[in-house]
């Protein structure tokens, strides 16, 4: 499983970066927060967190 962001959910508040352990995800020039899937450790921080629900793990 790996993190996905639902992009008109997504406020680019950033709390998700700043919770993630594996430092995967980062904020896209459009301010949407974007997953590398290579890196997410699959453990959900970033989901319990995000003020919008904007994460989901799939």
């Amino acid at each position: 499983m790996v993190a996905i962001i639902i992009v008109d959910e997504c406020v680019g508040c950033g709390t998700c970066i700043d919770e993630c352990p594996a430092e995967a995800i980062v904020l896209n020039g459009d301010n949407i927060a974007v997953v590398d899937a290579d890196e997410c450790l699959d453990c959900g921080a970033c989901v319990d967190v995000c003020p919008t629900n904007a994460i989901k793990m799939e």
